[in-house]
């Protein structure tokens, strides 16, 4: 059963079934049936019915259920982590050390920040009145999670919303479905009330449509490509909801000539292949100074030869599947075509053998790339690192924004002073000084532009999910205030 609704696994109504699969193998790991309209209502009504309860706990309640979801989480580490690895396609030890504790770790923060819900301090801005501010849940949340990070992106959407007191219904990605529904039992183990959060497992053209459009859920949040997000942003403004939105990327990798270029060549491998390139702020563009071109791209591709491309289940795996047979079509494609007008110094292929059962494609590095081809301003989402050069500061910042993305961005250099422009004047939500990737719960994820809007992880993302209210309380107690006069004026 592969509905999670008021606390408790169900069958699908709908009854149509769906292989989720292995990407290393397209073996099937397990069959689930797909929600419909009736089950995206059914989770919907349990939510609203638990936003009450909810709404009225305490912070410490609710840090209580998150802290003891994180131990919980925790404890079942290495299963949930072999799941993630079957049904994503990862790298065991890309889910044991990255997605698997960064979830962990996210859910104790937010087991914290529930306790924290700030507004402005009290005080008399008028003179005659007290004001305060209350932050306030917004009510039932409809959330739609990715395939690239079907575990961490559950949480981003589950724990901001649910700390703040709202209640949630989230749709993973029907190609990994399976972790969510372990993440969700998990507070239900821990003490939410039934209802607080929902999964659904459905596509998103039947559940996800409806649960968007959907005249009880106050709020949607939404992580995938650019143009899904359009779609859902037309569909919830049927219904006036908020939306948040974090889409696609296309992150510029920017290298001065005073960088220190092993850093860089090893911080573009690491950057350009995680997750297999699968992932919206992967490094894709790097934007090098032609007098460290050449040595640059000299390094990158011996370190890609280098990479281990295996079997997920293997610690000695660097490098896993694409997500489909599909996806490994769209990037294979994207490489064929830039043979037409680039060159390819390395990869460009799927490998052969035992891998090609799985949906494997080698690191790609390409160069000499015109500015107005699809390889340079589209998103790829694999494993292919694309170099332009640049003769002077002033051209990779424009080279950098040179995109309708602004996810995130990297500059690479031993002068704080260029560190300083770069990190003021590259447009996007996150930019890295000589390091590209890394991420913390206390700090924001979310981007600019094309990239959507709003923010994950840290205390920035409860406004989002929080109602700002105004409460203004007269102090003088007199029945005719001054003001009254600019509307009516009476005798004595």
């Amino acid at each position: 059963m592969h509905q999670y609704i008021g606390g408790e696994r169900r069958a699908a109504s709908s009854g149509e079934g769906f292989d989720v699969l292995d990407p290393s193998t397209d073996e099937t790991v397990e069959t689930v049936t797909l929600a419909g309209p009736d089950d995206v209502d059914a989770a919907v009504s349990a939510a609203h019915a638990a936003f009450a309860e909810w709404s009225r706990a305490t912070p410490v309640e609710r840090a209580t259920v998150l802290t003891k979801a994180a131990a919980l989480l925790d404890e079942r580490a290495e299963e949930i982590a072999q799941l993630e690895s079957r049904q994503a396609g990862k790298p065991i030890r890309l889910a044991r050390e990255f997605d698997v504790p960064g979830t962990v770790d996210n859910t104790a923060f937010f087991g914290a920040a529930a306790r924290r819900l700030d507004g402005m301090a009290s005080g008399e801005y008028s003179g005659d009145h007290t004001s305060s501010i209350r932050r306030e849940p917004i009510g039932v949340v409809g959330s739609i999670a990715p395939w690239n990070y079907p575990l961490q992106m559950a949480a981003w959407k589950v724990l901001p919303a649910i700390a703040a007191g709202n209640t949630i219904v989230l749709k993973p990605a029907e190609i990994t479905p399976l972790t969510s529904l372990l993440f969700a039992e998990a507070f239900t183990e821990a003490g939410a009330p039934a209802g607080v959060v929902n999964v659904v497992t459905g596509t998103g053209p039947v559940a996800g449509e409806h649960l968007v459009g959907h005249p009880d859920v106050a709020m949607t949040s939404f992580t995938g490509s650019t143009a899904v997000g359009r779609r859902v942003m037309a569909t919830a403004a049927a219904t006036g909801k908020r939306v948040h939105l974090e889409l696609g990327g296309k992150a510029p990798f920017v290298v001065f000539d005073d960088a220190d270029l092993e850093a860089a060549v090893h911080g573009a491998v690491a950057g350009s292949l995680i997750n297999t390139g699968q992932d919206c702020t992967a490094a894709t563009r790097a934007i090098v100074h032609r007098s460290v071109h050449d040595a640059f791209v000299r390094g990158v591709a011996d370190l890609f030869a280098q990479v281990r491309i295996g079997a997920t289940p293997d610690p000695a795996t660097d490098l896993g599947p694409l997500s489909s047979r599909a996806h490994q079509d769209k990037v294979a494609g994207m490489v064929e075509r830039a043979r037409g007008y680039a060159k390819v110094v390395t990869g460009g292929r799927a490998p052969g053998g035992d891998l090609a059962r799985g949906s494997y494609y080698e690191p790609t590095l390409v160069t000499d790339v015109p500015l107005d081809s699809e390889i340079w301003t589209d998103e790829v989402f694999g494993p292919v690192l694309v170099v332009v050069p640049f003769d002077d500061d002033d051209e990779a910042i424009r080279l950098a924004n040179d995109t309708e993305f602004g996810l995130a961005a990297s500059a690479w250099t031993r002068d704080t002073y260029r560190a300083g422009r770069a990190s003021r004047e590259i447009a996007a939500g996150c930019v890295w000084v000589n390091d590209h990737i890394p991420i913390i719960s206390e700090m924001p994820h979310g981007g600019y532009k094309h990239s959507g809007f709003g923010k994950d992880m840290s205390a920035y993302s409860f406004d989002e999910y929080t109602n700002v209210k105004h409460v203004m309380h007269d102090i003088t107690g007199e029945a005719r205030k001054a003001w009254h006069r600019t509307i009516f004026t009476l005798p004595g």
